[in-house]
């Protein structure tokens, strides 16, 4: 295989990671947003958690694997990104923490006080990753000042601009509204009809987010000017298949309502990664300094050895983790004697 198909082929499967991260974990942290909100007694909230009980920390790994995928096969784009966006990753980190953590420990006292402390933790620690990833992801795309020598010049409140801040909500509210439609589908009874109803709410704080955004792409990012790989309608697509969301909702088809969110997620990083093609960091102070596949990777060797063994795990862990959502597919009720502490 030639250098340049490696350093293509490892392009698509990090984004591929973060697709799969976004589809999986963006209804595992709206689940966990929406947690103090939806169980307005200790029961339902218990089931709210249960919902995300067999998968939270499974698809926590796409994160890690994406960031690991990153290290190896491009560590310049690794070593840039991480090191100037130190603080904002730094407290995905403490948000990560917090929910694990609070996952963890929030059944070990039964004191309604106690309980409550960890039911926020899970929320706050659901939404720091949300608004950062987003905000991060916004600025990838819109360029950050990176200097000839690949080093990041700005800090956090370079990333804290107002097309940032945008992308930051944006993801935030599309998590919401995911995560409100996987509870849909994993719920029963009185809290699944409450969560139907958010859910409406939800949609419209998630398509005003969404047209927002699309519009202010196309004022402070470069894609009219420079595109890498055309994605067609795709982003087009995605902002269509987010509006029409609602109709899902109101005909109470779950299933579909889910995968509608889900699809935006995956047509969305399939037009970021193509618009962003042969760059993976623009930079802001001169277009000539961005880093790209070709001079941010690793050696064609280290390229091989990766492939190699990609191809051989990477089918099994998808096999097990789609085998972990068959097993644990059934609802979840309300019912204190089935609810699992």
């Amino acid at each position: 295989m030639s250098y340049e198909f490696l350093q293509t082929l490892w392009f698509i499967l990090i984004a591929v990671l973060w697709i799969g991260f976004f589809f999986l974990e963006g209804f595992d942290f709206g689940v966990g947003m929406l947690l103090p909100f939806m169980g307005r007694k200790d029961e339902e909230r218990r089931a709210v958690i249960n919902t995300i009980g067999s998968v939270w920390d499974g698809n926590e790994v796409w994160l890690l694997t994406a960031g690991g995928a990153t290290f190896a096969a491009f560590p310049h784009w690794y070593a840039t990104m991480f090191s100037g966006f130190y603080l904002a990753l730094f407290l995905v980190l403490i948000g990560l923490i917090l929910r694990g953590i609070a996952f963890e420990y929030r059944s070990k006292d039964s004191n309604p006080k106690w309980r409550r402390t960890f039911d926020w933790m899970i929320a706050v620690g659901s939404f720091l990753p949300s608004l950062l990833l987003g905000a991060a992801f916004a600025n990838l795309a819109r360029g950050v000042p990176i200097n000839q020598d690949m080093m990041y010049t700005g800090n956090l409140f370079t990333l804290l601009n107002p097309y940032g801040l945008i992308g930051g909500m944006t993801m935030v509210s599309v998590f919401l509204l995911h995560g409100a439609n996987f509870l849909t589908l994993k719920l029963e009874g009185k809290l699944r009809d409450r969560v139907r109803e958010a859910s409406k709410k939800l949609y419209i704080a998630a398509a005003v987010m969404v047209v927002l955004l699309a519009a202010t792409t196309y004022v402070y990012t470069d894609i009219t000017t420079k595109i890498g790989i055309d994605p067609g309608i795709i982003p087009i697509a995605s902002v269509v298949i987010l509006l029409s969301t609602i109709l899902f909702i109101n005909r109470k088809m779950e299933g579909w309502a889910f995968i509608s969110t889900g699809v935006r997620f995956v047509l969305t990083q399939v037009a970021f990664f193509t618009l962003m093609f042969p760059r993976v960091m623009i930079s802001s102070t001169n277009p000539e300094w961005s880093l790209t596949i070709s001079n941010a990777s690793s050696s064609q060797y280290t390229l091989t050895v990766m492939s190699i063994v990609a191809l051989i795990f990477v089918p099994v862990v998808l096999a097990y983790q789609g085998w972990s959502y068959y097993m644990f597919r059934k609802r979840i009720s309300t019912d204190k004697k089935s609810l699992v502490y």
